[in-house]
C-alpha cells in the first residue's frame, strides 16, 4: 500500500523508488503484485506518465487513510518521535516576485535550524502540478485555485502602482483611475490560456477592477519589472519586489491615494495529515516568516 501510494503521489515509478530508497524494478513489481492480489488494474501506464484508473482512485483514497492511521499509531508509541530532527529532500517552488527579495535570503536561517534537510528550490511563476512534478509544496500568490491540494493562507503582500520617471515625463502622471485608460501599461499574463491579470484599485473604500491598454505583455516577474523600468508603461507591482527601485528613484509611485488591494500568499501541499516532517516544519517556518515580518510590504494572514 505504501509503495502504491508513493507512486501515485510522486507521479512516477522512478521518483517513488528514490523516495523509498528502493529500485524502480522493485517498486514496479510491488505494484504489479498488489494489482494481481486485488484482481484489478490500479494505474494507467504510458511512456510519459501514470494515472489512476477509476478503481485505483477509490483504492488510493482508502489507502491514504489507512497509512495515516498507521503513522499516527507509530507516533503514539515512538520514544524518539519528538526529538528526531526532520531530514531528507524538501522540494519547494516559490514565485519569482518573492524569491529574491524575501524568501531566499532567509532560507539560510531555515537551513541552520534544520541542517539535515536538503533543499531543492524551484523559482517560477508557472502553475505547478505537485504530483506530476514531484514537488512537496509550493508558495503561490493570489486566490487559491479549486484543487484537491491543501491550501494554507500564510500572509499578504502590498501592491503599488508606479512607473519610470521617463515614462511620467513623456506621458504625464495619472491623477485618477479614469486616467489609467489613457495610458499604456505593463501587463502580466499566466497559465496555458495566457490570461492577463486585471488591475484593482480601492477608491472611497470600494474595490474597482479595470482593463488597460498594454504597452507590453510578459509572463515573468523579472521581465515585468524590467519592462516598467524601461518605460513601457504604468505597472501594478508587488511592493517588496520593486521597493529598491522606489527607494532609488528608478520608479515613482502614482495614484498613492488609491492603493491596490493586497494579494494573498498561500502555501499548498498534497495532503494535510500525512505530511513528511520536512514539509511540515517548512510550512510552519514560512508561516512565521510572514506573521513576524517587519517589512512594510509584508503582513501575516
Amino acid at each position: 500500500m505504501k509503495v502504491f501510494a508513493t507512486v501515485v503521489e510522486m507521479g512516477s515509478f522512478t521518483k517513488a523508488a528514490d523516495a523509498l530508497h528502493s529500485t524502480r524494478p522493485s517498486v514496479t513489481n510491488a505494484v504489479q503484485i498488489l494489482e494481481a492480489h486485488l484482481g484489478t488494474r490500479l494505474l494507467h501506464r504510458t511512456t510519459r506518465k501514470i494515472s489512476l484508473t477509476t478503481e485505483g482512485d477509490l483504492y488510493y483514497q482508502k489507502v491514504r487513510k489507512i497509512l495515516e492511521e498507521v503513522a499516527d499509531a507509530k507516533a503514539l508509541v515512538s520514544t524518539n518521535a519528538s526529538v528526531k530532527k526532520p531530514s531528507g529532500k524538501l522540494r519547494i517552488d516559490i514565485p519569482v516576485a518573492l524569491a529574491r527579495p524575501l524568501i531566499i535570503p532567509r532560507l539560510a536561517a531555515f537551513k541552520q535550524k534544520y541542517p539535515d534537510i536538503d533543499l531543492v528550490v524551484g523559482v517560477s511563476d508557472r502553475p505547478i502540478d505537485l504530483i506530476a512534478d514531484g514537488i512537496d509544496c509550493v508558495v503561490r500568490l493570489g486566490d487559491l485555485p479549486n484543487s484537491t491540494m491543501i491550501g494554507r493562507r500564510i500572509g499578504h503582500v502590498s501592491m503599488v502602482t508606479c512607473a519610470s520617471p521617463d515614462y511620467i515625463k513623456k506621458f504625464g502622471r495619472p491623477m485618477s483611475v479614469a486616467d489609467v485608460h489613457q495610458h499604456k501599461a505593463v501587463g502580466f499574463f499566466s497559465g496555458k490560456n495566457r490570461k492577463v491579470m486585471d488591475w484593482h484599485f480601492v477608491v472611497n473604500g470600494k474595490s474597482q477592477t479595470i482593463k488597460f491598454k498594454p504597452g507590453i505583455l510578459v509572463n515573468d516577474s523579472e521581465a515585468f519589472i524590467e519592462s516598467g523600468l524601461a518605460g513601457f508603461g504604468l505597472m501594478q507591482a508587488i511592493g517588496i519586489g520593486v521597493s529598491r527601485y522606489l527607494e532609488s528613484g528608478q520608479l515613482k509611485e502614482v495614484l498613492s491615494d488609491m492603493q491596490p488591494p493586497s494579494r494573498m500568499v498561500s502555501v499548498m501541499y498534497p495532503n494535510k495529515r500525512y505530511l513528511p516532517p520536512q514539509v511540515r516544519v517548512f510550512v510552519d517556518w514560512i508561516s512565521d516568516l510572514f506573521a513576524n515580518s517587519d517589512n512594510r510590504w509584508v503582513s501575516g494572514p
